[in-house]
């Protein structure tokens, strides 16, 4: 569901050593003490150099309740595209369903049958009425799945990870995060560090929870 795109480097702490190393006159042509360089500087607090690290990825099968407060991470000049719902076919949309709903057989037949019952009606106004799709599809929810391209450089996504970790995040949110997470580690070594040492919840990062309602994981600070 989420697919890390070539364009994203395989060393992104090699590389923003590499950038650092330019305005400190140092020799960036020696990998190994770009490493430890990029590496210094993320330890020391130094997390300017993470915004030259960009990771270009497809968010696939999310829906767009989620998506819409994904948008709202703009810091560091993110860019994105979503699936249009002009063009695409959706009278037979996929969707997410929550956990409380599925947990409940009675709910969860309420909930798909208002699905289908949505699915059939996009379908009608289309091919019996002829209304253009893009009017048809003002009766999705947001609970349909969608599809973007997304771009962002990686401070931008470790302060995100901070908010969206959290416990007292929407489920869907931390379940993406969490997603994001294993893609990157899949992707390369350096980036399996990057996640496992920073993407953490605020929690962790504060060293105490900055939630008025705690969720006990890390004492309030005193």
């Amino acid at each position: 569901m989420v697919t890390i795109l070539n364009e994203t480097p395989q060393k992104p702490i090699t590389l923003m050593g590499e950038r650092a190393g330019v305005c400190w006159g140092a020799d960036i042509r020696n990998s190994d003490k770009n490493y430890k360089r990029g590496l210094e500087c993320i330890t020391s607090g130094h997390h300017r150099v993470m915004e030259y690290v960009n990771v270009e990825m497809i968010l696939d099968g999310y829906s767009a309740r989620v998506i819409r407060e994904w948008y709202t991470h703009i810091g560091g000049a993110p860019t994105r595209l979503q699936a249009s719902t002009r063009y695409i076919n959706y009278k037979e949309f996929s969707y997410v369903t929550p956990p409380a709903v599925t947990g409940n057989k009675e709910a969860e037949e309420i909930y798909k049958g208002v699905m289908e019952s949505i699915a059939k009606a996009c379908s009608r106004l289309e091919e019996e009425y002829q209304i253009p799709r893009e009017d048809a599809a003002m009766l999705l929810p947001l609970g349909m799945t969608t599809r973007i391209v997304d771009k962002r450089n990686v401070r931008n996504l470790i302060e995100m990870s901070h908010q969206r970790l959290c416990t007292r995040a929407y489920w869907e949110y931390r379940q993406l995060m969490k997603d994001i997470m294993e893609a990157l580690c899949a992707y390369s070594e350096e980036w399996r560090y990057l996640t496992e040492h920073y993407f953490v919840p605020k929690c962790e990062a504060a060293g105490y929870c900055t939630e008025k309602k705690s969720c006990g994981r890390k004492g309030k600070q005193e």
